[in-house]
């Protein structure tokens, strides 16, 4: 690897922890709006958002892109459902922050990476290795565990992984780079937003009436929501997109400690139990995905060698 190359790789794991460790730290933002409703919040978090991404498109020349997809009905139609269950999943994650359940939301991002393989499966036809079959078998007995020990399903977890898998497999369907998109996606939401605002906002969103700090507190919804994602987008544009998957699981850690060492949430026996089987679940998940990696490269560089 050049000297470049290498710096370019590096930059791009920085850029990665950068995101996911911002993801993860997401929850301590909201609680500093613990007192506010959380359809409220996700207001601001909508309005603020769209201006920041509106500077983004302009400064970062973006606009083409833009344009481009506003010309397709598929994209679109698309891009607007998309929009729907990312606001629903923004919504339910920030709820439940709020309501002492970040343990639950932490299960929901360790499960996801398992219901995109289940979802990849079921509509795009793809196989499941071995390994992958028992890291999802793991994932269904964990929360198993849960059913069995309080008679309830643990829905947040489950609709928090369910609806941002499935936003990601529509984003899969569509040409639109993770920038135009999500201020496509955000601008689809605003006028909601806006409504809110106007007719139903408590007083707390009168920002007129706010002090300085609470009213930086409120527009940081926008920096909270684009910073990550930047981050992001920068380190898949520098690493391996299979590399960048083995740093997903900062978020979810973080949010796990958190959850347990400053504010207190209980971790029972039977959800420890079920934590368990996921993250015996993730291990085969990123051994599997690792070995696979490491085969398909062997596989090319012989494959490179033989046509010389």
């Amino acid at each position: 690897m050049s000297n470049d190359a290498e710096k370019r790789s590096r930059a791009g794991v920085l850029f990665a922890i950068a995101a996911y460790s911002m993801w993860g730290l997401a929850p301590m933002y909201f609680k500093l709006l613990q007192s506010m409703p959380a359809i409220e919040i996700l207001m601001h978090r909508v309005v603020w958002s769209a201006v920041i991404l509106a500077g983004l498109i302009v400064g970062f020349k973006q606009k083409a892109k833009v344009i481009k997809a506003l010309r397709s009905r598929k994209v679109m139609t698309i891009l607007l459902i998309a929009g729907l269950l990312l606001g629903a999943n923004w919504l339910l994650f920030i709820w439940a922050i709020n309501s002492n359940q970040l343990l639950d939301a932490s299960l929901g991002y360790y499960i996801n990476p398992l219901i995109n393989i289940l979802l990849g499966r079921l509509f795009l036809g793809e196989k499941l290795r071995p390994l992958q079959q028992v890291a999802v078998v793991l994932a269904i007995l964990g929360v198993s565990v849960l059913v069995f020990s309080y008679g309830e399903l643990p829905w947040i977890a489950l609709v928090l992984a369910g609806t941002f898998g499935v936003y990601g497999l529509l984003r899969k369907q569509v040409d639109v780079d993770s920038l135009p998109g999500l201020f496509i996606e955000t601008m689809m939401m605003l006028p909601f937003a806006v409504i809110f605002w106007v007719w139903f906002a408590s007083p707390q969103s009168n920002m007129a009436e706010n002090s300085l700090e609470f009213n930086a507190i409120l527009i940081a919804a926008g920096v909270v929501t684009t910073a990550p994602l930047l981050c992001f987008t920068a380190a898949a544009r520098r690493i391996m997109y299979s590399t960048l998957g083995f740093f997903q699981y900062i978020g979810p850690t973080m949010m796990f400690i958190l959850a347990v060492f400053l504010y207190g949430e209980p971790l029972e026996e039977a959800r420890l139990i079920t934590f368990a089987f996921v993250w015996t679940g993730l291990l085969l998940f990123s051994f599997d995905s690792l070995r696979f990696y490491h085969r398909q490269k062997k596989l090319r560089l012989n494959n490179a060698t033989s046509t010389r």
